[in-house]
């Protein structure tokens, strides 16, 4: 069975090395007291303690031995084998059996790890006591103490290095998230921009131009007396480059500038009546009060889109505009008595032919949090209303 091998962090290097040296250290203590107490099987203990690191050397030079659990149940069987014979020599080779009780934990799985310790533990206890001769508690105590405190410190090692685990995940998850999320945002903004971008090219410039075309169209078709109509085209094609340059500075239109909405209406009424052959009207309902510049600038372009829409769609003769400052919200309302149109058959949008007005007006009012209706027949006009929620006074 395979397993995958943990990444090493500095500590956990660190407490590997600690680990490699205890062990040695104390096979060679097992080997040192052999040799300094004179005993009869001195040669043989040091042959063995010798074997048994030459064999635990090979371990960590194996990588299969962290990557596949039965090479290191295989390496861990020829580890305590050695150390088997090692005890059977030496009662000093019992203290081997705890930096063993760490290897067994961390290379098997929980269960078998548990049961290797246990035996392991088992086999450290007879032999202590076989070879003091006498069975007491000090036998047990310590072999049995140390496997206690191994299975404590790997098995919550273990539950710490699980938990990290999860947490980077979880980390890394949330930065994939935060990203994902910082791109949708980055798209929204940009698809909000291009939105109010076109909103404005065509509210602005586009009607302009329109208004121009049918302006150079009706000098054509009285020849010899169209200059009213080109001094018109010229002032229209002046103002427009007053919103083009608006526009690019982000600013207010130059219609709201030192005036209200009501005048700024008003006066659209008479720019319109005066260059096309319609009576426009503007009436004002309710008092006035302050309005935040957004509000302004949507009432006013949505008043721009749907007069310019009347003169060049409806052939209406009167077109009523209404400003009515209500309780709790400002309504504008925008009637004429043209052709009118079915609702069910209004044309599709398309670069070519326009149409984008109706649903820039309805985008502008709902982006505020207001609602837009539109009523219209045929030859019964057209009346479209937009109502904006009066936003709350600051305390």
């Amino acid at each position: 069975m395979n397993i995958t091998a943990p990444t090493l962090t500095p500590t956990s290097r660190v407490l590997t090395w600690c680990l490699h040296l205890l062990l040695i250290a104390l096979l060679a203590l097992a080997a040192g007291r052999a040799v300094a107490g004179g005993l009869p099987q001195a040669g043989p203990v040091v042959a063995v303690a010798a074997l048994c690191a030459l064999v635990y050397s090979i371990g960590p030079l194996l990588p299969r031995v962290r990557t596949s659990r039965r090479v290191a149940a295989w390496w861990l069987a020829a580890v305590c084998a050695a150390w088997l014979a090692l005890v059977v020599l030496t009662a000093d080779g019992v203290w081997v059996a705890f930096p063993l009780y760490f290897l067994q934990l961390h290379l098997l799985s929980r269960r078998t790890g548990a049961a290797a310790v246990a035996a392991t533990a088992l086999t450290a206890i007879v032999a202590f006591a076989a070879h003091q001769g006498v069975f007491n508690p000090a036998a047990v105590i310590g072999p049995a103490l140390g496997a206690a405190v191994a299975v404590a410190v790997v098995w919550g090692y273990q539950a710490l290095y699980q938990e990290s685990e999860q947490r980077r995940r979880l980390i890394g998850e949330l930065t994939a998230t935060r990203a994902d999320l910082a791109e949708a945002q980055h798209t929204a903004g940009v698809l909000a921009e291009r939105e109010r971008l076109a909103r404005e090219i065509h509210d602005t410039l586009a009607q302009g131009l329109s208004s121009i075309q049918l302006l150079l169209r009706a000098a054509e078709r009285v020849p010899g007396n169209g200059d009213r109509y080109v001094t018109q085209a010229r002032q229209a094609a002046a103002d427009n480059l007053a919103e083009a340059r608006r526009f690019v500075a982000a600013l207010t239109p130059p219609a709201l500038d030192d005036t209200t909405l009501a005048g700024a209406l008003e006066r659209l009424c008479t720019t319109t009546s005066t260059s096309h052959p319609i009576a426009a009207r503007f009436h004002l309902s309710g008092d006035p009060v302050p309005l935040p510049t957004a509000y302004e600038v949507a009432l006013l372009r949505i008043a721009q889109a749907a007069l310019a829409n009347t003169v060049r769609h409806a052939d209406a003769a009167t077109a009523e505009i209404t400003l009515s400052y209500l309780d709790g919200r400002i309504a504008l309302d925008i009637v004429d008595d043209g052709t009118g149109f079915d609702l069910d058959q209004l044309p599709t949008a398309d670069p070519e032919n326009g149409g984008f007005g109706l649903a820039a007006m309805r985008g502008r009012t709902q982006a505020l949090g207001g609602t837009f209706t539109l009523e219209s027949t045929p030859a019964h006009g057209t009346a479209l209303a937009a109502r904006l929620p009066l936003p709350e006074a600051s305390p």
